[in-house]
């Protein structure tokens, strides 16, 4: 079941495998321990054509340590047994699902205690089996809603979600912008008119003025690419950086809490 502990809740990107197995689980851990509600396990692709270049470069880091779907699942089981509490999803392309098999892939999310799954190139028009299967098992289905969308598919969206819906601030490429685009804002608004689950804000969210400005109309930011950036940089000693930048997200808040 997916919570989120604090306002706004925090959900932390990471691309699996980057640069080794044992590096992601630290930086899991310690994005966890720092603050994050929620964590998004992404399977590298080949491909991944609605990612900028940090994550793409990321990707290529995991697939030449060889790191697989079956992986990323099992590192979600380690860290549902470390860490009960947190909301864990296998963020994916539907390519390596598809190889698997969609009742293959729920069975075993749920086998590690996983909580559902976002693919992020399978069209709500689509879905039907793929929907169909996660009910059976319990696993939240959690779909993409974009500024362009049309009433009548966030409708849709917001039925057949489960978990969260994740609102893309802007069309395009994910990775870090130095500004929140307004249709962010008037995304969430349109979304809550067809769901009552919490609306999650991601693409571009990197510093603590984003995180907390989407704090105000959202109820959890996505921090994908800005982590990256830290384990690009830092590569196996990125754990204790990633946790510095997750508590720093949150600081502004606190400071302001405090003074009222």
């Amino acid at each position: 079941m997916i919570v989120f502990q604090h306002k706004p809740g925090l959900i932390a990107y990471v691309t699996c495998g980057d640069p080794d197995v044992a590096s992601t689980r630290a930086v899991a851990l310690s994005a966890i321990d720092a603050g994050a509600d929620v964590l998004e396990l992404g399977v590298p692709f080949s491909d991944p054509v609605a990612d900028g270049p940090v994550i793409q470069r990321a990707s290529e880091r995991a697939l030449q340590s060889g790191t697989s779907l079956a992986d990323v699942i099992a590192i979600g089981g380690e860290l549902r047994r470390l860490r009960p509490k947190t909301g864990l999803i296998v963020f994916s392309y539907l390519n390596p699902v598809l190889r698997l098999g969609f009742d293959n892939f729920a069975q075993q999310l749920v086998a590690a205690g996983l909580d559902g799954a976002l693919l992020t190139d399978l069209t709500i028009d689509e879905a039907d089996e793929y929907i169909e299967i996660m009910r059976i098992h319990d696993l939240a289905t959690v779909f993409l809603a974009a500024p362009t969308s049309t009433d009548e598919r966030l409708r849709r969206i917001g039925q057949m979600s489960r978990g969260f819906v994740y609102a893309v601030s802007r069309t395009g490429i994910t990775g870090e912008q130095r500004q929140i685009a307004d249709d962010a804002a008037q995304l969430v608004t349109r979304i809550r008119r067809f769901t009552s689950l919490p609306v999650a804000v991601g693409f571009g969210i990197s510093n603590s003025e984003q995180f907390q400005s989407v704090g105000e109309f959202a109820d959890a930011a996505v921090i994908g690419s800005a982590i990256i950036s830290i384990v690009e940089k830092y590569g196996r000693e990125s754990a204790e950086p990633v946790a510095e930048f997750v508590r720093g997200l949150r600081a502004e808040r606190s400071v302001a809490q405090a003074r009222q």
